[in-house]
């Protein structure tokens, strides 16, 4: 079974980062399954400051869950060396009841491939006697299909020139069809085969396993003629002999279709119905192979299960979360547009945080709270709440917060300092990166808009920001899919917000929402420091009603 994994929204905050690491440990503690906690984006650096200070792993991150090749259960059949022969090819191929086989070169990497249809190609097609000088057949792949041995020779050298020929006939006549180099297949008479070393042939074939006199085996080792000895008669050895012939020469070199273990399956599946192809290699990021795929392989794939923390909405999820199974959330926002399979838990509270929820939720359990867990679910608090500063904050959460404060050993006053310090350090960062720093997706009525967020202790770092945030704001709209953008930019000692907006309506929007007379692109919002409840609100408020 599938780990499974707890994540938060994209562009995540310090809340949706321990909540993930939090909660995946309450619920491995509570069932002893493995839960992985996980980020739909980059860290901040309040965040990184948090999980610095607490010596806490960043959680892996994942861009999207749409299932890929990875996440199936193709076949790890064994690939070939392009010098085995058709014979050994079959074989395995039936052992392993497969139509396809990959043949491979010694680094591991995809060289050909080899189907039924190529085999039978090759064998209805009208092969002549020189077949196997064609395809630089190995000796050792000739005495193998025949079941022999090479006595006289080296079997690692390859018949190169000739034809195959069958000594029917007596010595006198074998000289008129037997040319210099062929391969002839007779059986125990002494004059045939002195005679077929004589006229320079490259290699005899004795049937019926007959013992070659030592003379024999020395003229032709002086003549330079391989013997291979076989217990099979005359016939069956002319039968079976094309089956010596290396994988290689017919496999197929070029337009091979192969797939990367990380391809989406969506787009895999598009390119497999276009092919009569039943097996498709599946390679790693080196090129190397891994094994085979199928259309059948795509009938159950399993879904990978995921728990949603610190928000509810679709367009704040990860990428391809309609692809994976939701099986919990927590949260403390609006209940928005998650779809699930089946019925799920879910929880959700107005509170300022869901790491709030979550240290409830280890009470609950009977679970104790360890000094580093405590650590992050309270820097959380403190974070969404800007130390208990916005609106947003009940009495829950600053008791939650001073109790795991005390298990962590943090004064919350400095400790809350140092990392509103640490997230406000703005003016290295590019207007991009500031803007993405907490940004968060809403649509309403058929508007879309963006409402991007990011604090400071400095009145005058907040300033320079500003200034630079605008025209980045102004350029970044016709390209964004987006009506219009927003950008709180929040002084947590002051408790104000200056609110950067472009977009179609943009001002009529925060006239309505904020009663306010907006002379520019900015309004100053004194006493707001929320994003969900003292903004995100009144402009959805506002949205519709203006529709």
């Amino acid at each position: 079974m599938k780990s499974t994994i707890v994540i938060g929204h994209k562009n995540p905050d310090t809340d949706s980062i321990c909540s993930a690491i939090c909660y995946a440990d309450l619920k491995h503690r509570i069932t002893g399954e493995e839960f992985i906690p996980c980020r739909a984006g980059e860290i901040n650096s309040e965040t990184e400051f948090v999980l610095n200070h607490f010596g806490v792993e960043v959680p892996k991150l994942i861009e999207s869950l749409e299932p890929t090749i990875s996440d199936v259960n193709f076949r790890k059949i064994d690939g070939i060396s392009s010098r085995i022969s058709l014979k050994r090819a079959w074989e395995h191929m039936r052992d392993n009841n497969i139509q396809t086989v990959p043949i491979l070169t010694e680094q591991g990497k995809i060289k050909g491939i080899l189907t039924h249809g190529d085999q039978a190609r090759f064998y209805m097609e009208d092969q002549d006697a020189s077949a196997l000088s064609k395809a630089r057949t190995p000796y050792s792949n000739i005495a193998d299909t025949l079941q022999g041995e090479v006595v006289v020779g080296d079997p690692d050298e390859c018949f190169t020139k000739g034809k195959v020929v069958v000594a029917a006939a007596n010595p006198d006549i074998m000289e008129d069809y037997i040319d210099e180099h062929d391969m002839v297949l007779l059986g125990n008479r002494y004059e045939s085969q002195l005679c077929a070393i004589e006229m320079n042939a490259g290699c005899i074939v004795i049937g019926l396993g007959a013992k070659v006199s030592k003379t024999i085996k020395k003229i032709a080792k002086e003549a330079g003629c391989t013997i291979i000895v076989s217990p099979l008669d005359t016939y069956t050895c002319a039968k079976l002999i094309n089956q010596a012939v290396p994988v290689g020469h017919i496999m197929r070199k070029n337009n091979i279709v192969s797939f990367n273990q990380h391809d989406l399956i969506t787009d895999v599946k598009t390119a497999v119905s276009k092919h009569r192809i039943r097996y498709f290699p599946i390679l790693d990021d080196e090129n190397r192979y891994l094994g085979m795929i199928s259309q059948r392989n795509f009938l159950n794939i399993e879904r990978q299960k995921v728990i949603l923390v610190d928000h509810n909405e679709k367009g704040q999820a990860i990428d391809g979360i309609r692809s994976s199974e939701v099986v919990e959330v927590i949260d403390h926002h609006r209940i928005d547009s998650i779809e699930t399979m089946n019925p799920i838990y879910f929880r959700n509270q107005p509170l300022g945080c869901t790491s709030t929820i979550i240290a409830m939720m280890y009470s609950e359990n009977n679970q104790s709270i360890s000094p580093k867990i405590a650590g992050l679910l309270c820097s959380a608090i403190l974070s969404d709440t800007l130390m208990f500063r916005s609106p947003t904050c009940t009495p829950v959460d600053e008791s939650t917060a001073r109790f795991l404060a005390q298990i962590a050993g943090i004064d919350i006053e400095n400790y809350s300092t140092a990392m509103f310090n640490a997230g406000s350090k703005l003016g290295k960062k590019t207007p991009d990166e500031i803007f993405h720093i907490d940004c968060k997706q809403f649509k309403t009525e058929g508007v879309s808009l963006v409402v991007s967020q990011v604090t400071s202790v400095s009145g005058k770092e907040l300033e320079k920001v500003k200034v630079k945030m605008l025209p980045y704001m102004e350029n970044l709209l016709p390209n964004s899919g987006m009506d219009m953008l927003f950008m709180m930019l929040t002084n947590i000692i002051g408790e104000s917000t200056e609110l950067l907006f472009v977009g179609t309506n943009a001002a009529s929007v925060v006239r309505t929402a904020f009663d306010v007379e907006p002379e520019t692109s900015c309004v100053t919002l004194n006493g707001v420091v929320s994003r969900k409840k003292q903004v995100l609100s009144p402009l959805i408020n506002a949205i519709e009603t203006l529709q």
